[in-house]
């Protein structure tokens, strides 16, 4: 361990794990199981608590706490986990707990952005490529799916589902699935239109555009029961985004969800 690198007020248990390239700054505390990647930075005032897994690039600003246990009542101290993936940026004052049970574990893929403030809580599971703004609250067992954006102060229920590339607008309340590729705002949330600036960004094509703005209008225009509008779009030309969404929304389904987001007004082309 390049000791360089390391604030000499930091605080770092002797068990764990940090990369020769890993820089800690001033008044850091990192106890026991945690293991940091290769060139992450861990700002001042941070709190790291393991079972927890950094990897690789991942920038920690000042006051985080990572990695502490369950705020879940039901939480008995189980030797749950964090694990986090590679190149993300977790700024001023976010909150990450572990898992509740045994051997499980909280999950932050790859490539997110997390602005100040933000708590994610026991179970949850945050993929790729996600923005969350500031202050926004996610309750335990919640699933982000990769390029999904939410906005500041944006509270959402546990076991609730947010698809890809899906924007929650600020202040919502979001306590249904999500379907991929939505843009929902309101309290409670409302789906109001196709998410078009995100899938244009994301490099979605024009006429993938087309098939998604009228699988818009099957869910939320028609008035269909959920069963007969996932059969409709299984006549439009079939997509990876299409395929998606009905698999998404099959899963919706299932027993023990808690529904999708209703429609609201849209504005679309």
């Amino acid at each position: 361990m390049m000791q360089t690198l390391i604030h000499p007020t930091a605080v770092i248990h002797p068990s764990a794990e940090l990369h020769p390239t890993v820089r800690v700054g001033p008044y850091a505390v990192i106890g026991e199981q945690v293991r940091v990647g290769a060139h992450t930075e861990i700002g001042a005032h941070v709190i790291i608590e393991g079972p927890t897994e950094v990897g690789v690039g991942n920038r920690i600003f000042p006051g985080a706490i990572i990695g502490t246990a369950s705020q879940d009542q039901k939480y008995t101290g189980a030797n749950s986990a964090l694990r986090i993936g590679d190149y993300n940026t977790i700024r001023e004052f976010v909150t990450i707990n572990r898992a509740n049970g045994e051997g499980d574990a909280t999950i932050i893929g790859n490539h997110n952005l997390l602005l100040a403030y933000v708590h994610v809580a026991h179970d949850c599971v945050i993929e790729d490529q996600v923005v969350i703004t500031n202050a926004a609250s996610i309750a335990g067992h919640v699933c982000i799916e990769s390029k999904a954006r939410i906005g500041g102060m944006v509270g959402i229920h546990q076991f609730v589902h947010i698809g890809r590339l899906a924007m929650v607008g600020a202040m919502a309340r979001v306590d249904r699935d999500v379907p991929p590729y939505m843009l929902v705002e309101g309290h409670p949330a409302r789906v109001r239109a196709l998410n078009q600036v995100g899938l244009r960004r994301a490099g979605v094509t024009e006429a993938e555009m087309r098939d998604l703005k009228e699988a818009f209008r099957i869910l939320y225009r028609r008035e269909l029961p959920l069963a007969q509008a996932i059969a409709q779009l299984a006549t439009l030309p079939p997509s990876e985004h299409l395929e998606h969404l009905q698999r998404f929304l099959t899963y919706a389904r299932e027993e023990g969800r808690r529904g999708l987001t209703p429609g609201g007004r849209a504005t679309m082309d």
